[in-house]
């Protein structure tokens, strides 16, 4: 039986995540997941794809939406949901209003990152819509790439592994589920079944299983160190390469809100199709 075996909440896009055991379901993605940007003096978004050393940096998210921040940058910082003027942001092709941190918020990232930043918080999460080819005209995102949840399981980062222990790169293997960064985890199915999957629920809450995830620079980049190499991209290059881009996880939409998920969920699949040989959706 498929169980959901872990759930992870990024509360900052591009700084590190957290597991927990239950989350709250919302329409744009998991509560308190990637309501938090950093940009920069253009507000476009910044991200570890570009600076690294973000993925060092702990936001720990408090009851009250405000965040917790430690770095081993920088000393730790309280910051509060900001209720004063919106900046325009700018994440990939959308552009969205979003509320700007204070000051010294802003100088806290700077530091960090080492380039003059600043830290916006999504207070209405409607403004964002995903890609319309994927998704209906009422679905909502928050600062995630593209879609409000990202799945993986075990068994296919399992295989990934397995491949990148034969290949000529095994010393940067095996690879921790960290360096995919889902929200959400499963276990016991089969490697790549997950492709062919076009509904689940998991627990009381149901989903659509909309698009596979192409994988990009930020997952060769060792989340404990920030060090880059060369995988998972190059072995995925060699099995998992379609139309340009490398393949690994599947973007998730809800259809249930309100609802809690919890490790040890089962997870049904609902609706699938045979697991493509080119890239999912």
């Amino acid at each position: 039986m498929a169980v959901l075996s872990a759930i992870n909440r990024y509360p900052v896009k591009s700084c590190r995540g957290h597991g927990v055991p239950r989350a709250g379901v919302e329409p744009w993605g998991l509560a308190g997941d990637r309501r938090w940007l950093v940009v920069d003096e253009d507000g476009v978004q910044v991200t570890a794809r570009e600076y690294p050393r973000m993925l060092l940096i702990t936001p720990r998210l408090r009851s009250d939406g405000g965040l917790e921040l430690t770095s081993p940058d920088a000393p730790p910082l309280a910051v509060d949901v900001p209720g004063g003027g919106r900046i325009l942001a700018r994440v990939w092709k959308s552009e969205l209003l979003a509320t700007a941190a204070t000051s010294a918020a802003c100088s806290w990232f700077s530091t960090v990152i080492g380039e003059p930043v600043r830290l916006v918080y999504l207070d209405d999460p409607t403004r964002r819509r995903p890609n319309p080819a994927f998704a209906r005209p009422t679905d909502n995102v928050s600062f995630a790439d593209g879609y409000p949840l990202l799945l993986a399981t075990t068994a296919s980062l399992a295989a990934l592994n397995d491949w990148i222990a034969g290949g000529p790169r095994a010393d940067e293997g095996p690879l921790p589920m960290a360096r995919f960064r889902p929200n959400v985890v499963v276990h016991g199915t089969r490697a790549w079944a997950e492709d062919g999957w076009r509904r689940i629920r998991i627990g009381d809450a149901a989903f659509r299983v909309v698009k596979g995830c192409g994988r990009c620079a930020m997952t060769m980049t060792d989340p404990e160190t920030a060090a880059r190499g060369k995988e998972p991209i190059a072995t995925l290059a060699r099995y998992r390469r379609w139309d340009g881009e490398t393949w690994f996880g599947m973007n998730m939409i809800p259809d249930s809100s309100g609802v809690d998920i919890a490790v040890g969920d089962a997870v049904e699949v609902v609706e699938s199709v045979p697991a493509p040989d080119g890239p999912p959706r």
